[in-house]
């Protein structure tokens, strides 16, 4: 009979388990963009986007975030992530972005329900993390659905151990992905945007099905989602006739080539929400009426690896008419736009963005019944990762 060594019988010893504390790790990004070189039209601005495009605009800190996350037990995961270069008129304030808890209901994890403020499950681009996104600013079509990504509510998420695995490889090697937000995802949240208490009784309902396919070395996601719901309107100008709430609904399809080294993502949702309406006469009033909308985008790109460093040029065209609910008046738009540019990794913890936009941006409010901006600019983007 053997005798087992010191050695073996030190590592047969149950390890003492982690205080939760220990189980959370910390890390964050931060980007600090230049958007006014080449501008051929300083009153060119874009309030869904960043508010340092155009006139009095400069230097600006578009996000600093820290993320706090952690399996703190075998079936409770928690992410808290605070932005603190917020805006809203003075600079810089700390908000929070996401405070969620997965409960997972089994031992492989495959089922969770999510519960607090966190991304809702529609649109691709809009899951994904802006700390990998390769445009600057989300497109207007899809994120206008959603303002800040986030609300406040329950979802539910499957998804294939494999599956989970194979959407966290696509984040870490640079591929652009998305995260893991399941193969099907349901749930129920307030619906008035992030950070916005509700407003009524009627909370909105969301679901989405995505599905990660392999074809030889390429991977190819299609997806549908979409939602309804009641908004009130967020604000609106004194004299300006507005209902109590509007429908707010919207389907969208999804496509996206993973970088192999060619990329693409495309996504176009239709659907009905509040719009500004001016008065077609003396006898009216300008208004807030329920209308259609619709846009999308299309983002081609590539992935260039030379010498350890990492380019990834791409050209992004866009397109989208209708309300934007989160703006005063649910101002309208008719907008399109041309973007290209490159995003230069030049070390894990440092990358640099270059991009050139051709933006015509036309909307309607009780202040401008008629506001038509045509320009170009160039903006540049530092992001640090830690």
């Amino acid at each position: 009979m053997s005798i087992p060594t010191y050695s073996q019988q030190s590592s047969e010893q149950k390890q003492p388990e982690k205080k939760w504390f220990e189980k959370i790790s910390l890390r964050g990004y931060t980007q600090i963009r230049y958007n006014r070189l080449l501008e051929t039209n300083s009153s060119l601005k874009c309030e869904q986007c960043d508010r340092s495009i155009g006139e009095n605009g400069g230097f600006f800190i578009r996000r600093a975030r820290l993320i706090f996350s952690g399996q703190v037990s075998d079936n409770v995961f928690i992410y808290i992530q605070p932005d603190l270069a917020s805006t809203s008129g003075d600079l810089h304030f700390a908000q929070l972005r996401d405070a969620y808890f997965d409960l997972s209901i089994d031992s492989l994890r495959e089922f969770r329900f999510r519960v607090g403020q966190s991304k809702i499950p529609y649109g691709y681009e809009n899951l994904q993390s802006s700390q990998n996104r390769l445009p600057l600013d989300r497109a207007d079509a899809t994120n206008s659905a959603l303002p800040n990504e986030r609300d406040l509510g329950v979802m539910f998420y499957w998804a294939p151990a494999a599956t989970r695995k194979l959407y966290g490889d696509l984040v870490n090697k640079g591929l652009k992905g998305t995260g893991d937000y399941g193969v099907f995802g349901f749930g129920v949240y307030n619906g008035q945007t992030a950070n916005k208490p509700e407003a009524n009784n009627d909370p909105y309902i969301v679901a989405r099905l995505s599905y990660p396919i392999e074809i030889g070395d390429q991977l190819i996601e299609p997806g549908i989602q979409g939602y309804t719901g009641k908004i009130v309107p967020l604000s609106t100008t004194a004299g300006v006739v507005k209902g109590a709430s509007y429908l707010d609904d919207r389907t969208a399809v999804s496509i996206s080539l993973s970088p192999k080294p060619i990329g693409f993502l495309a996504e176009y949702n239709w659907g009905h929400g509040p719009r500004f309406q001016a008065a077609r006469d003396t006898t009216e009033k300008n208004r807030v009426e329920s209308s259609t909308i619709e846009g999308g985008f299309a983002t081609l790109y590539y992935k260039l690896d030379v010498a350890g460093q990492h380019f990834l040029p791409f050209v992004r065209a866009q397109y989208f008419k209708g309300g934007k609910k989160q703006e005063l008046d649910a101002r309208y738009y008719d907008m399109k736009e041309l973007e290209m540019g490159v995003e230069w990794q030049l070390f894990s913890s440092f990358e640099l963005t270059a991009s050139y936009a051709m933006s015509e941006r036309n909307t309607s409010d009780a202040a401008k019944i008629t506001n038509n901006q045509k320009g170009n600019f160039l903006r540049l983007q530092a992001q640090f990762n830690y």
